[in-house]
């Protein structure tokens, strides 16, 4: 009996061949070193003003509320 190997993908960004494994972070057409760069810089928070985060929330509010509108429409 012979084991299935992994498929061997090349990575999009390097070039590089490598296993795509189940659980693998990041993306499937690219290697482990290149998705982990990739994964860094969304764990920076960025530093807001208060206006600025009032801004950002009055915004989130008036998409949530355009979405909504437009998922729970009656038909007229």
């Amino acid at each position: 009996m012979t084991k299935m190997s992994f498929p061997i993908k090349t990575c999009v960004v390097c070039g590089e061949e490598f296993e795509l494994k189940p659980d693998k972070p990041g993306f499937a057409n690219r290697c482990p070193e290149c998705s982990a760069s990739d994964e860094e810089p969304k764990k920076e928070k960025k530093n807001l003003s208060a206006e600025e985060r009032k801004a950002e929330a009055e915004a989130n509010a008036e998409r949530r509320k355009a979405i909504r509108d437009l998922l729970y429409k009656k038909d007229r």
